[in-house]
């Protein structure tokens, strides 16, 4: 491979990962950017790191810390860049991207969306927090301290499992309280 076809892989490679970002339309968590990018094999992790690394280095992109996961959006100087270039992503690659993202858009909002988490802060006591968000909006956000990490990983996976359910109850449960 000459320099000219591996500058151009390189620029097809950023473009890639800003056309992803772009059209999943929220800060991305690099695991789900991950797992997109090897699901599909369009680049290896090595390189998609780099690139991610490189593309905040240049002001395409910027990080989102949020509930301690590094996520990704594009910035505006990445959304300029993207529609000046994106010609040069192969067609048949952003038809496979455009596919895989149509495929898993209900499943990415959903995941973005539930997040159940916990922390240790001695070895009996865990702090386990469960959100509901959609954008920017969150419908609920509790945080429940257990005695034992088994407990806050059972907590963890029924509020994965069950949380529309669960949030429906205690929303229930909570207004339709009668004076005591």
């Amino acid at each position: 491979m000459n320099s000219i076809e591996s500058s151009r892989e390189l620029a097809e490679n950023k473009l890639i990962l800003l056309y992803i970002i772009n059209n999943l339309e929220a800060p991305v968590p690099n695991l789900l950017l991950t797992k997109i990018i090897l699901e599909n094999k369009l680049m290896n992790y090595i390189f998609l790191q780099q690139y991610l690394d490189e593309l905040c280095d240049g002001k395409f992109l910027e990080k989102v810390d949020s509930d301690d996961k590094l996520s990704y959006r594009i910035s505006p100087a990445g959304k300029q860049s993207l529609d000046y270039f994106i010609s040069l992503i192969a067609a048949g690659t952003k038809s496979r991207i455009d596919e895989a993202l149509s495929d898993n858009k209900k499943r990415i909002r959903y995941e973005n969306s539930i997040v159940a988490d916990f922390v240790a802060v001695n070895e009996n006591e865990y702090i386990t927090s469960l959100k509901i968000c959609e954008g920017s909006f969150t419908y609920i956000d509790l945080k429940i301290t257990v005695g034992s990490r088994n407990d806050a990983r059972k907590i963890c996976n029924n509020w994965t499992q069950n949380s529309e359910k669960l949030y429906k109850k205690i929303l229930s449960d909570i207004t339709d309280l009668e004076e005591v």
